[in-house]
């Protein structure tokens, strides 16, 4: 017999049928998580953060270019300028758009003549294949490294821009943030999307460690931030007042301008700000980075743990060094039908742990995020464990 279950949510019985049979398969209540979701991105968003947003005296439907809505953006200036312990100099600049609109904002306002970029996955390409659509720049050099394994790009002569992930999303590869060596003045830019407010950096290494903010910073979609070096700051401003033509949306140098006021070129989203607040309030009251590293390290060590002691499955990741504390990926074998097994979960209110698409075959893929709580995480492992023992082998 196959299993199948469709249809539950919210305690709802699960029906489904597969080849003709009706199937039910329900996981015990007093063994789910009392959060049944460990999504990658949009992540896991606080309960109380979302009552927030309905809170007396929200901001929600005011001007962004009001002081309720600037005192949020500047209170996040401020909380991040805290949690990363900027250096002299360094400003936290926002904009619309996420990450995808980041890596034009660079491509169009950073680099001079070539950037290199370190590839180990789906959103360390993106970067790349961004710059090497850009006419007036010459082809990237790339350093890639096989789905799994982290890269870092090589100093080159002519380059200006150094580019790679301190966290790769799709595949759960960590790679370290130290400056490219013999690089000489070129800027490092980092993309931190799934690692700002979860993972160490130090942050004066670096030029611009940008991200969007919904994975440890718990919020949505719809915003960039980017802790920017005076060196990025001055080159962006040299670029943009090359002649060269630069979008206002993609101007780094207007981004930076509108971030000292507070606000964003447009309207952002109002809710993505207040969240982004919320959630910087609760880490920094927390213990800041050392608390949430605390955490996310808890998550991702139990679920690596559990994977060592079961002979079906294995870390996507081989290398222990490579192996993120914030995004975990678990590679099944030919036993496990994965496709049932989240359907399953999915069925019985436990969402989200389904691979990234590219990544690879009969995969799970898990945020560990600061928001996540540890409990959840070994609810979520004894999950599996019923499920899977209640699967026929195949």
């Amino acid at each position: 017999m196959r299993y199948l279950a469709r249809g539950q949510l919210a305690g709802c019985p699960i029906d489904g049928r597969i080849d003709g049979m009706t199937v039910t398969l329900a996981i015990p209540e007093y063994l789910k998580p009392a959060d049944g979701r460990f999504g990658s991105g949009p992540s896991r968003v606080r309960a109380k953060a979302l009552e927030s947003l309905a809170a007396p005296g929200s901001p929600m439907g005011t001007s962004h270019r009001q002081a309720p809505v600037k005192n949020v953006v500047a209170s996040i200036q401020e909380q991040l300028a805290a949690l990363y312990s900027l250096p002299d100099g360094y400003e936290v600049v926002l904009g619309n758009g996420g990450t995808n609109v980041f890596w034009d904002v660079a491509t169009a306002s950073l680099i001079e003549r070539r950037s290199a970029h370190g590839v180990c996955g789906e959103f360390s390409r993106k970067f790349a294949d961004a710059v090497a659509l850009a006419p007036f720049l010459e082809d990237p050099a790339i350093d890639s490294a096989a789905l799994g394994c982290s890269a870092r790009p090589q100093a080159r002569d002519g380059v200006d821009v150094y580019g790679w992930v301190h966290n790769e999303t799709s595949t759960g590869v960590c790679v370290s943030v130290e400056r490219v060596a013999g690089a000489g003045d070129a800027l490092m830019l980092v993309d931190a999307t799934s690692a700002a407010g979860g993972m160490a950096a130090d942050v004066g290494q670096l030029d611009a460690y940008y991200f969007s903010p919904q994975k440890n910073m718990a919020s949505d979609g719809g915003l960039w931030l980017a802790l920017c070096s005076p060196a990025a700051l001055e080159r962006s401003a040299r670029v943009t007042a090359s002649g060269r033509w630069v979008p206002p949306t993609l101007n780094l140098t207007l981004a930076a301008q509108n971030s000292s006021k507070h606000q964003t070129l447009n309207t952002p989203a109002i809710a993505t700000l207040m969240l982004l607040d919320v959630q910087l309030r609760w880490l920094l009251y927390k213990g800041g980075l050392e608390f949430a590293i605390e955490r996310t390290c808890a998550n991702s060590s139990a679920l690596y743990k559990w994977a060592s002691k079961r002979e079906f499955v294995r870390p996507f990741v081989e290398e222990p060094g490579d192996r993120s504390p914030v995004v975990v990926t678990l590679v099944f074998d030919e036993t496990v039908n994965v496709s049932e097994l989240t359907a399953i979960m999915r069925a019985n209110g436990i969402v989200d742990i389904d691979a990234y698409r590219n990544a690879g075959p009969n995969q799970i893929r898990v945020g560990c995020f600061a928001a996540v709580d540890p409990g959840d995480i070994e609810a979520l492992i004894a999950c599996l464990d019923w499920v899977i023992d209640r699967l026929p082998v195949r």
